[in-house]
């Protein structure tokens, strides 16, 4: 119960301590006591009837008695009281602001030109999505320890500095928009790449706010299509435990409420004239859910992405398409050229496109080291399949799942 309370309303109780107190680790720490003590009474008393307004209640109090001991901050005591008096305890915690949502407010904080990119991302995660910080080193393919002390930085950054929780000035959000279009992504990968569907919702949530908030953006209209067009094949991913490829996806499952609606924002995005990284990703997934597909267009489309992004895991993407144009042979000449050895789909994808090959002795080796990388127990069954079933038969070059 308490788990699907911590899933549901965590970055809203952070958010909206972190607005009133400006520190987002005094925010942190009481709404981690808020929900241990959430865990040890609610089991005996029942859940309240308004959670979050419990948890928000209980966690300014523990923050206001933490200010309280620390005698150098009586005067700041004063103005928390007058800040955050609420008529009760249950009662939920109301915001006189502009903005679509008080967490969109805590990623433009998180999110400012005085922060780099990736501490910008990893605070996000760590505040909105509640994400440990352990998931996050994991995403970022460092250490613990140097996640947890970037992530420190960042948040005294934010407290030392005064950066406000609040809606960056017009002319100022066009230049933080990068930074908050690729956090809402990153939240969005880690439900969909780890299971966390809650955070892939989370993220389409934040993701309509976004497009509420500045509608002429084409690639905040086009990271919402993208997005929507992943979300509408989550029932069909998998089949009890195990991975299911794009092409053995069952399509009934599909929500095709949602595709529509995606489709939609991409035709939107394009009369925008969004030609960026996400309207291009938008239009590349929507030709994957088409039929028959496009490969000559999708290879272009991958073609330019990795122009203006200069990414290998596009250029990983392209071969994938370059497969089903020229063959195998041509593609695995294109993946020679990339640099992945620590990236599980570079792997994966090279073992596929050796099996088509009948080059099974390192399609082996390939699967063996993707299953080395792998982060989920679906993709580490879906692997050892793989391994297991490497008797000359024909198989996909990796199609997206």
């Amino acid at each position: 119960m308490l788990e699907e309370v911590f899933r549901e309303h965590w970055g809203r109780v952070l958010a909206t301590l972190a607005r009133a107190l400006g520190d987002i680790e005094l925010a942190e720490d009481a709404a981690q006591e808020a929900f241990a003590l959430a865990a040890e009474h609610w089991p005996q008393t029942g859940e309240p009837h308004n959670p979050i307004g419990w948890l928000v209640t209980t966690a300014r109090n523990r923050a206001v008695d933490r200010i309280r001991r620390e005698r150098t901050l009586a005067a700041k005591t004063e103005q928390l009281k007058l800040q955050l008096r609420a008529p009760a305890a249950e009662q939920p915690v109301q915001q006189a602001a502009a903005f679509p949502d008080e967490r969109l407010e805590l990623i433009f904080a998180c999110c400012h030109p005085a922060l780099g990119l990736d501490a910008q991302v990893a605070l996000t995660l760590r505040t909105l999505g509640g994400l440990r910080t352990e998931e996050i080193a994991q995403a970022f393919l460092v250490p613990v320890q140097t996640m947890s002390k970037r992530i420190t930085r960042a948040k005294h950054k934010i407290r030392d500095a005064r950066i406000p929780f609040a809606v960056p000035p017009a002319h100022e959000l066009p230049g933080r928009l990068d930074a908050v279009l690729a956090v809402i992504y990153l939240i969005f990968n880690q439900g969909w790449g780890g299971g966390r569907v809650d955070l892939a919702a989370e993220a389409i949530r934040l993701g309509r706010a976004l497009v509420t908030l500045m509608p002429d953006e084409a690639e905040a209209v086009g990271l919402l299509a993208l997005m929507l067009l992943g979300h509408a094949r989550r029932h069909a991913r998998f089949r009890g435990d195990e991975l299911v490829l794009l092409d053995d996806q069952d399509q009934s499952l599909w929500d095709r409420a949602q595709i529509e609606d995606a489709r939609g924002l991409l035709g939107r995005a394009l009369a925008l004239r969004g030609s960026g990284p996400y309207v291009l990703q938008a239009a590349i997934a929507e030709l994957h859910l088409t039929r028959p597909r496009d490969w000559q267009q999708i290879a272009l489309l991958y073609e330019r992405l990795e122009e203006l992004t200069g990414s290998p895991v596009v250029a990983l993407n392209r071969a994938i398409a370059i497969a089903e144009i020229e063959g195998p042979n041509s593609a695995l000449a294109a993946l020679d050229r990339i640099e992945l050895d620590d990236y599980q789909y570079f792997h994966s994808t090279r073992g596929a496109l050796l099996r088509r090959l009948g080059r099974n002795d390192e399609a082996g080796a390939a699967y063996a080291r993707a299953l080395q990388l792998a982060q989920t127990e679906p993709e580490r069954r879906f692997l050892q399949a793989r391994l297991h079933d490497l008797d000359g038969s024909t198989g996909d070059a990796g199609a997206d799942v």
